[in-house]
């Protein structure tokens, strides 16, 4: 969190217009020149600035500004998940999960899906003596049903001992991510 200075700091949806206080969306900066480009990658470059001012940039940081100015930062846009060409937010899923008693550590991913591009997939660490169990994931969408719209409720549910993080307790989702998107090694010839 912190004060932008007025004029520097955009929020925009995707198509580039401004956000209102308190909505999310992209965060751009503003500059008299883009600030920076991606070594041999110009798709990339041309990705980090905004529609209609290329002077903009974005790290990929989505997040809001209050009513005072204040900039809060809530998600990386590489987490988005699109589903059937809809736009989900992880971290709402994620915050709803995470007030369930048996939910002690919580992640929500995009897993590639034939029909739909994306879905929705929650991987869950329960706490010591609750067991994953598919009646635990039933109960944990009737949790979600009652508190997001249905099309942001997974699909899926994984349970795990333990989330990978960061000895300093960053979650890390690009991990976590490639664990469910990428094929398994193939196994060496002997």
């Amino acid at each position: 969190m912190g004060r932008a200075l007025l004029g520097t700091v955009h929020v925009c949806d995707e198509a580039g217009a401004d956000r209102p206080a308190g909505k999310a969306g992209v965060v751009y900066f503003a500059r008299d020149e883009p600030v920076f480009s991606y070594h041999n990658d110009p798709e990339k470059t041309a990705r980090a600035r905004h529609p209609d001012h290329p002077e903009w940039s974005t790290t990929g940081d989505m997040g809001y500004l209050d009513e005072d100015g204040f900039l809060f930062l809530t998600e990386r846009t590489d987490f988005m998940i699109i589903s059937g060409g809809v736009n989900i937010y992880p971290q709402e899923i994620e915050g709803a999960l995470a007030l369930h008693p048996r939910v002690l550590d919580v992640a929500v991913i995009g897993v590639p899906d034939p029909e739909m591009g994306e879905s929705v997939k929650a991987v869950v660490q329960t706490p010591p003596g609750v067991a994953g169990t598919p009646e635990l994931a039933d109960e944990l969408r009737a949790h979600l049903r009652e508190r997001i719209a249905g099309y942001k409720v997974p699909r899926s549910f994984d349970f795990v001992g333990e989330l990978p993080r960061t000895p300093s307790g960053k979650l890390l989702k690009h991990r976590l991510r490639r664990r469910y998107t990428e094929p398994a090694a193939a196994p060496a010839e002997p």
